[in-house]
């Protein structure tokens, strides 16, 4: 499916990149999302960027998000406000 090693997905798991959920067994997991995150994290690694910078990219995109969500908010709120 995704085309990468076993290894480098135990990586993106030790590094923080990623946390799959554990089956009883200890078996890793993956969501949606961590499929989603493994492709993006493939792309930049490919581009010769370190896990250590990934995890940063990773990191600075989510707070973007957030910043962008609360800022939908306040426009939210202030169009409520001039009707």
């Amino acid at each position: 499916m995704l085309q990468v090693q076993h290894a480098f997905l135990r990586r993106l798991d030790q590094h923080d990149v990623i946390s799959p959920s554990r089956s009883s067994g200890g078996q890793r997991r993956y969501s949606r999302r961590d499929i989603l995150i493994v492709r993006h994290v493939t792309r930049m690694t490919e581009e010769g960027m370190t896990l250590i910078a990934i995890r940063r990219i990773l990191e600075l995109e989510h707070e973007l998000a957030d910043v962008r969500r609360e800022l939908d908010e306040i426009h939210a709120r202030l169009n409520g406000r001039q009707q």
